[in-house]
């Protein structure tokens, strides 16, 4: 809404200082501000509101330390983090932007979900929430949404880049000698459509998932939707396991958010994906502003949700969180980076499957279940060996950092 009235006055008035509005830098800075005064300012009449309303955790008794004092703490604080994304978005984003209008249903669609999740344990009084089948039934709708977008949009491309040599000469001021440099360029960038992926570690190295149905464009869009499907799902669901402990899964968001902030930036710049050697894609860097709220939004929440928790985000939150950044990994191309950047929400996925398939294994075979960690998710194993939660919180938060750091440093590793 700013970018367009300041593009206006620019182009329309004298008045110095309005081409403020086309930068990218600007209006993420803005956003990320904005994103944190209205969590900070907001949530005290949020949490005020909710106790008011009674619309508090009913926790289960798991055998934690400390857990049963966290009964009647106000849920549903996803619609803090929701309301801290889409107002700046809103304000300072460009709404003709094509990445920024898909991650806007995506907020929407995954905060509806997750929020009819929340509403149903609280108000319906029903421990188990929304029916699985239902959520999955979201997630594959906006997989489908995504993917079909990704396909289909004209707005959505990649510019391949031509090279061209150019050959100069240097005079040696010491020797007098004159030497001869050759150096590449970009000369010029041509649009394609086809639906590539980076694939991390190898030079000069797209997966083209044309490819994997021969070529065959119908097999190859619907190849593409079950991908963006499993994306979505497997990261969504992971961000919603990891939520189990006060501030931990925000604060193992937050790196993850600006790493693929940063990606977003580096693929819309043609010189540095140039020099990075990555896929440019035009348009792109807008999603920074999008990033820039998102982590401002989680920044912010930290405020209310570190230990003691203030207020827990519920589904609204993490399903919200999980299934932006597929979404946002989707749209910059580096889905397959996910593995080792969501590698906390990973382990958090996995410890629960090994669990669950090892019970069911050893009671079929020994006729009682027996179990690997001492409790699943992960973060509840170390919680049951007596590790304060809030040193969990901080560890798996550095596991993280240095997990968003690798990311970053495979733009090099290849």
């Amino acid at each position: 809404m700013f970018h367009w009235l300041l593009n206006y006055l620019d182009r329309n008035t004298d008045l110095p200082g309005m081409r403020i509005g086309e930068y990218i830098s600007f209006r993420s800075a803005a956003a990320i501000i904005l994103s944190l005064l209205i969590v900070i300012f907001m949530g005290k009449r949020i949490i005020r509101y909710l106790r008011r309303k009674q619309i508090g955790e009913d926790i289960r008794d798991l055998g934690l330390e400390g857990q049963l004092q966290k009964k009647g703490t106000p849920t549903m604080g996803g619609l803090i983090i929701l309301l801290a994304i889409l107002v700046p978005v809103l304000l300072f984003g460009d709404l003709s932007n094509i990445y920024i209008q898909l991650l806007i249903i995506s907020t929407v669609w995954l905060g509806f979900i997750g929020g009819l999740d929340d509403y149903i344990k609280v108000f319906r009084h029903n421990k188990d929430g929304l029916k699985g089948r239902f959520k999955i039934v979201g997630q594959v709708g906006l997989g489908i949404i995504v993917g079909t977008t990704m396909w289909q949009s004209e707005n959505i491309i990649i510019h391949e880049k031509s090279f061209e040599t150019a050959t100069y000469e240097v005079v040696d001021s010491a020797t007098g000698e004159i030497d001869t440099r050759t150096v590449k360029y970009v000369a010029a960038t041509t649009p394609d459509k086809s639906a590539k992926t980076s694939i991390p570690f190898l030079k000069d190295t797209e997966l083209n998932y044309n490819l994997l149905t021969g070529g065959n464009d119908t097999l190859a869009w619907l190849v593409y939707i079950i991908i963006a499907i499993f994306v979505i799902t497997a990261v969504s669901n992971g961000a919603n396991l990891t939520d189990g402990i006060d501030g931990l899964l925000t604060s193992v968001s937050v790196p993850i958010v600006l790493v693929l902030g940063i990606l977003a930036y580096l693929s819309g710049h043609l010189i540095y994906s140039d020099y990075l050697n990555i896929m440019y894609l035009p348009d792109s860097g807008e999603m920074v502003v999008f990033a820039a709220a998102f982590a401002g939004a989680l920044v912010g929440f930290l405020w209310y949700n570190s230990f003691p928790a203030q207020i827990f985000m519920g589904d609204t939150g993490s399903l919200t969180i999980g299934g932006l950044i597929a979404v946002f990994a989707l749209c910059i191309r580096k889905e397959l980076l996910l593995p080792l950047l969501c590698g906390v929400f990973l382990v958090e996925a996995l410890s629960v499957m090994v669990q669950v398939a090892y019970f069911k294994y050893t009671k079929k075979r020994y006729g009682e279940g027996r179990r690997i960690l001492l409790m699943s998710p992960i973060h509840h194993h170390y919680q049951k060996k007596g590790i304060f939660e809030t040193k969990i919180m901080m560890r798996f938060f550095i596991i993280s950092l240095l997990l968003s750091a690798l990311t970053l440093v495979t733009l090099k590793i290849q």
